[in-house]
């Protein structure tokens, strides 16, 4: 298995394993990168089927230590369930899964460690969050200082380059189309490079939606106090250069017409 979701739908996604392996064991989860809503599952599934986990070799340290990867969780405002691991993966790498040989890559940009699976022989590539059919994911690397757009530019050149049939992201159904999303993704970056406060006020959207999926209903006052107490969602408010009360109502209005949540009175829910 390829990532395992958000850690508030890791029943969910144990049972849609059972069912796809019809009493067939797991042996193998491989994380493209660790985003809570891409190794929430893990502890629960390792539990279950007692399957190794495959995590990129650089966050190897932080996994065996946990509190640096705790933090980068609450800095986000997110949680994750402790989990061990047992192999890790490298750019360069060849590994067999399923009876298909997939080469590993590295796609800094939207998080820098994080990876895709290329299997050269059915063209098939998955992308986790460097490519999405329209899009790909926070690039979050700018929101701390750090560089993630020319890494996303090379990311993107990169999958160009590879003879692609299909691709399964990390978010949304798998597509064909994949010059289509390369343009789309192509363009998009070139729209936040011209103004980072774009990327920022995105992640804001992010941070939030991704809050509320925990939660599924919060007052506002317990929405002040997860801004307030979020880093990340810190350096998003000092890149658009205001205080959260200033985009609150903004960012609400642009989740709710989107049908991310609906706001009822003095409460935000999940829809």
């Amino acid at each position: 298995m390829v990532d395992t979701g958000y850690v508030t739908h890791a029943e969910q996604t144990l049972a849609l394993i059972q069912h796809a392996l019809n009493g067939r064991t797991l042996d193998l989860i491989v994380n493209t990168h660790l985003h809570t809503d891409h190794c929430g599952g893990n502890a629960l599934l390792q539990r279950h089927y007692r399957c190794d986990i495959a995590i990129p070799q650089l966050d190897a340290d932080k996994v065996r230590a946990w509190d640096e990867l705790e933090q980068g969780f609450k800095a986000a405002g997110q949680c994750c369930e402790r989990f061990d691991f047992q192999r890790t993966l490298t750019p360069g790498q060849v590994l067999e899964l399923g009876d298909l040989l997939w080469e590993v890559h590295a796609a800094p940009g939207h998080e820098p460690h994080s990876l895709i699976l290329y299997c050269r022989a059915e063209r098939i590539l998955i992308t986790a969050d460097a490519l999405w059919e329209n899009g790909f994911g926070v690039i979050f690397p700018e929101l701390i200082g750090a560089s993630g757009f020319a890494e996303q530019q090379a990311v993107l050149e990169l999958i160009e380059s590879l003879d692609v049939d299909i691709v399964i992201p990390g978010h949304g159904a798998p597509f064909t189309d994949v010059a289509g999303a390369l343009a789309r993704a192509f363009s998009r970056l070139a729209y936040l490079r011209a103004d980072p406060r774009r990327n920022a006020s995105n992640a804001l959207k992010v941070l939030i939606a991704f809050k509320l999926l925990e939660a599924r209903s919060m007052s506002l006052a317990e929405l002040d106090r997860f801004i307030d107490g979020s880093s990340l969602v810190q350096s998003c408010l000092q890149i658009l250069h205001t205080d959260h009360s200033a985009v609150l109502s903004e960012m609400l209005a642009a989740l709710e017409r989107g049908g991310t949540l609906r706001i009822v009175e003095d409460r935000i829910e999940a829809c």
